[in-house]
């Protein structure tokens, strides 16, 4: 006998990241789906919005292919299960609804192992449904948080399982396309927040301008602060032994920051350039470049199953990190920088610098969407 099954968030970012075949019947409205939706080699997607199945399946089930699980997705869980329920009653196997609907899938953290050595242990957590990512750097009993989202509790779970206290918190910037998790998790564990004062944070925070390193744990592990503006004024990258480069926005593996949401896309580009042609020139091919965001997640995942690459290789792939003139590199930039904002971004930078406060209610909504940080790409 078929039955209805949930599947969860976790679940559907196993079979995305390891390229499992899945249908997708996706019910929200179009301009919803057509924002945002789950994507992925070997992923089919229908879009039919609710109200057109609302008499009956039939519109749908010449679409649904044979010999694949089925997943139904919708906003907050209630309409795809109803739609599920049918397909069942109509005599299809492996029908699944997605739990929590797409908010679930927008919060969702897959915890990666990135790195490790005798001083240091890192790991990268892929927000699938966001292309964010965040990063919990381990020495010895102690840890530092890179860029967290506000789903805090998964680092400090995280960090106690690894037998490790949360004593440094960091973001590389400004924050516009998600809320940052970065104050309330250094409140949470009274560790040190730091941003670069330049951003504009009214709370109170350890300014980069004052702290170019950041020493924790037994064996000394330096976290160096290079300031590389860019994607924001104070945007800021970490390097960690002179292995890891922790590129915030201004560096990803598939191209380079946006400098345009500022509304000064010309200027940033120059601060842009001279980050990559003067600051990253300097560091060596064998650095691993370990990003916040990412766009293509199939393109973007290495073979051990994060989101990074050397530096060698992203220089190779990307004809914008060599041989350009500022002006030719700024033209290029600026003019390729007119793209889609981050959806509601003003809000959201405005509640990252501390000047507005909102329900968690209000920040679900808020960064329900896609991330357009990665956009800029230049391979």
């Amino acid at each position: 006998m078929n039955t209805l099954q949930a599947m969860s968030a976790e679940k559907v970012a196993h079979l995305v990241m390891n390229q499992e075949d899945l249908f997708i019947l996706d019910v929200r409205n179009k301009d919803e789906f057509e924002n945002w939706r789950i994507e992925g080699t070997n992923i089919s997607v229908a879009n039919i919005p609710y109200f057109e199945l609302l008499e009956g399946i039939d519109p749908v089930l010449e679409l649904i292919p044979p010999n694949k699980k089925i997943l139904v997705v919708c906003a907050k869980e209630g309409s795809s299960k109803f739609v599920a329920e049918q397909l069942v009653e109509a005599g299809h196997h492996e029908v699944y609804y997605l739990e929590g609907g797409m908010k679930s899938w927008s919060e969702y953290l897959q915890p990666v192992k990135v790195f490790q050595d005798d001083k240091v242990r890192v790991y990268q957590f892929i927000r699938v449904g966001k292309g964010c990512l965040s990063y919990l750097v381990i020495s010895g009993s102690e840890a530092l948080v890179i860029d967290p989202s506000r789903l805090t509790n998964i680092y400090k779970t995280f960090a106690e399982k690894e037998g490790a206290v949360i004593m440094h918190v960091v973001d590389s910037h400004l924050h516009a396309d998600h809320i940052s998790g970065g104050k309330r998790l250094a409140d949470d564990t009274g560790a040190i927040y730091y941003l670069m004062k330049s951003e504009g944070a009214v709370f109170e925070h350890a300014p980069f301008e004052n702290h170019d390193v950041i020493q924790f744990a037994q064996v000394k592990l330096q976290v160096l602060a290079v300031k590389t503006p860019g994607h924001t004024p104070g945007s800021v990258s970490f390097l960690i032994n002179d292995q890891l480069l922790f590129s915030g926005d201004t560096i990803f593996v598939g191209g380079l920051g946006r400098p345009d949401l500022g509304g000064k896309a010309r200027e940033w580009a120059k601060d842009l350039y001279q980050t990559v042609y003067g600051k990253v020139a300097k560091m060596t091919n064998e650095v691993i470049v370990l990003p916040a965001h990412y766009a293509d997640l199939d393109a973007e995942m290495n073979e051990d199953g994060y989101i990074g690459s050397t530096l060698g290789q992203i220089r190779e792939k990307n004809e914008m990190m060599i041989g350009k003139t500022e002006e030719q590199f700024v033209r290029a930039v600026a003019e390729s920088a007119n793209t889609a904002t981050p959806p509601n971004f003003e809000e959201i930078v405005e509640i990252n610098r501390g000047v507005n406060k909102v329900t968690a209610e209000r920040e679900q909504e808020l960064e329900i969407g896609p991330n357009r940080c990665a956009v800029h790409h230049t391979a």
